[in-house]
């Protein structure tokens, strides 16, 4: 019988976030008091966030902690699949927090609410800017505009 392999995280019962300064240091890169601050404020959030949150968020726990390392550990957790950069309404950055699927965001202009696209909305979205335009889409870049049921006059 084959060795039993570790379960990850996901199997476990676990933290995605349990295993980070693992992948970091698998990554090349080091596990430094900054960047155990980012996951730590990270692990504590859910949803979205900007980046200038997470910076004060940071800040508040560490006053060592610069942008530069929040942006670059953000890349790095990106590529990790910890987050998923994407953009609000206003075109500003935010990060998606332990992203299970990609998705577009609704923005209501009377408002101001906000709301995510379904991922089975999104696809046939996708599929129908492909299938008649040949264009592929980033959904996770997309907000569409408009007004919500309640602001409709």
């Amino acid at each position: 019988m084959p060795p039993k392999q570790p379960a990850t995280a996901a199997e476990s019962g676990a933290s995605p976030w349990d295993e980070a300064a693992e992948r970091i240091r698998a990554s090349g890169f080091r596990w430094t008091p900054q960047r155990r601050t980012l996951v730590e404020v990270l692990r504590a959030r859910e949803g979205h966030v900007t980046a200038t949150e997470l910076i004060a968020c940071c800040r508040e726990r560490d006053q060592t902690t610069t942008p530069s390392t929040v942006y670059r550990t953000l890349d790095l957790l990106e590529d990790l699949g910890l987050v998923k950069h994407g953009h609000g309404h206003d075109g500003h950055e935010e990060y998606h927090i332990l992203p299970q699927q990609v998705h577009g965001h609704l923005y209501c202009v009377g408002c101001g609410a906000t709301w995510e696209i379904r991922p089975e909305t999104g696809a046939v979205i996708v599929e129908a800017l492909a299938s008649q335009l040949g264009f592929t889409v980033d959904l996770s870049h997309v907000t569409i505009s408009g007004r919500c049921a309640g602001c409709h006059d």
